[in-house]
């Protein structure tokens, strides 16, 4: 579904999707990164526990929600993906003020 450019020549960074090691093109969003990889669920909603993906990545629709470095509630489509970042599903609801 998603491929790279193939005139693209960028250095790439390392972070880890839910415990795996995964790689993106420095410079990536954490939702475009995601997406190049295969990972397609980002988050599972707090009602039905649906699987949702991003959708408009440009920060308006809310469904990128993920958990980055412990803090829940960040918008993957607007984080730029760094070298050793945690992300993670964000499965439900997060609670303020219960971030690791």
């Amino acid at each position: 579904m998603f491929r790279r450019l193939s005139d693209r020549n960028e250095s790439t960074v390392s972070f880890t999707f839910n415990a795996a090691p995964t790689t993106a093109c420095s410079g990536d969003s954490v939702a475009a990164a995601l997406l190049a990889a295969g990972h397609c669920i980002t988050r599972r909603s707090p009602v039905s526990g649906a699987a949702r993906a991003p959708y408009c990545m440009m920060g308006v629709c809310f469904e990128c929600l993920v958990k980055i470095d412990g803090r829940a509630n960040r918008q993957a489509c607007v984080i730029t993906v760094e070298e050793g970042m945690r992300v993670e599903t964000q499965d439900g609801a997060a609670v303020v003020g219960q971030e690791e």
